[in-house]
Formats: C-alpha cells, sequence, structure tokens
C-alpha cells in the first residue's frame, strides 16, 4: 500500500535524501514505478495542491515540492523503461506572448512529465506563430497555454483561433490555464479544457484523450 501523506511529507523537505530513501523504499517493497509515481508522487502533490488553494501552503513551498518530485522522477525513471511504460501524448506547453511568467508552467511541465506524457516546453513569451510551427513540427495531441497576466490572455484567444482555423487533420486539443484564467474564459475562447492548476491540468488532459491517470 502506498502511502500518498507519507509522500507529501518528503516532498515538503528542503533536501532530496528523504524522497530517495522513500522511493527506493517504496521499490522494494514491490511496488511498480508507475505506481510510485501515480499513488505515491502525484498524489502527495495533490495533497500540496489542496493545501496552496486552501492558502495553507505558498509558492515556495510548492515549487519545493516540485523540486522533490522533479527528482523523484529521475530516480523511477530507469524503472519506467523496464516497465516499457508508454507515453501517454505529446503536449506543446509554453507562457502566450508579451508574458514572462513560468512558475506555473514549469509545475505543469513536471506533473505532465510526471504523468506519462512526453512534453516539449517553448518556454515563456511565445507567439502564435511559433506555438504553430511547433504543432506542425511536433504533431501533438495537446498544447497548453499558460498566462499570468489579464493583458496576456487575450493571446490565448488568439492561439485557440488559430489552431481551430488550421489546415491540420488532426487538430490538438488546447487546454489554457493560469492564474487570472477561468473557466468561463476558456469557454469563451473554445479552448477544449480548462486547468485551475497543475493537478488538475493533468487530469483535463487525459480526460480529453480518453485515458486514466
Amino acid at each position: 500500500m502506498i502511502d500518498a501523506k507519507e509522500f507529501y511529507t518528503v516532498l515538503r523537505e528542503i533536501d532530496f535524501g528523504p524522497i530517495e530513501e522513500l522511493v527506493k523504499k517504496t521499490l522494494a517493497a514491490g511496488n511498480s514505478a508507475q505506481d510510485i509515481l501515480n499513488q505515491g508522487l502525484i498524489g502527495g502533490m495533490s495533497i500540496i495542491g489542496q493545501e496552496f488553494k486552501a492558502r495553507e501552503l505558498w509558492v515556495p513551498d510548492v515549487l519545493l515540492a516540485a523540486r522533490n518530485m522533479q527528482h523523484g522522477i529521475e530516480l523511477l525513471k530507469p524503472y519506467f523503461a523496464k516497465e516499457k511504460t508508454g507515453s501517454k501524448g505529446r503536449i506543446v506547453l509554453g507562457t502566450v506572448k508579451g508574458d514572462i511568467h513560468d512558475i506555473g508552467k514549469n509545475l505543469v511541465a513536471i506533473m505532465m512529465t510526471g504523468s506519462g506524457f512526453e512534453v516539449i516546453d517553448l518556454g515563456v513569451d511565445v507567439s502564435v506563430e511559433k506555438f504553430m510551427a511547433a504543432i506542425e513540427r511536433h504533431k501533438p495531441q495537446i498544447i497548453g497555454l499558460s498566462a499570468l497576466l489579464t493583458t496576456t490572455m487575450l493571446e490565448m484567444g488568439k492561439i485557440s483561433a488559430a489552431v481551430k482555423n488550421s489546415p491540420y487533420e488532426n487538430k490538438p486539443y488546447v487546454i489554457v490555464g493560469g492564474a487570472p484564467v477561468t473557466e468561463s474564459f476558456a469557454q469563451e475562447i473554445g479552448a477544449d479544457g480548462y486547468g485551475a492548476d497543475a493537478v488538475s491540468g493533468v487530469e483535463v488532459a487525459l480526460k480529453l484523450l480518453g485515458q486514466k491517470a
């Protein structure tokens, strides 16, 4: 039995020692890397996400947990290869043009990677043209758009429209998120999904592709 609360505790530690010890102990107990990821790392991160929403934790706490989670994922990677865990899909991520904030996007990238997605991170201040070029090159199933400024949210609408009007036969789903973004705004611009946080972003992506965590 993998205890998400136990992983939650070590995700909040300031060094890698506790997460390394728990991952190794849980592997030695016969658990698969995928179960440790889903039930342990993501389960623990979900608790942190809930506490962040409730303002019991703050951005530095979440960033620390994300760093520890990334380290845990690195420890599990050799075992994923042995278990032949396939990719759940390809996603292109980026913060839209005019916006240089990347904390939220980086958290999403970590969570998506940990959940089995192949992630292409375009960085910040990404124009419509760069997103469209990435779609043509990488052929993702999903593109994820992030914005922290209300003034840059309009770029999300431009990108969503460009995707919908593109000539590609298999158009990617568009997911949007960020502090000022709402579900009603996502619907207004024709996006396919809205992620209130990194955890829900993964859930939305899996749902759109008809998969389970």
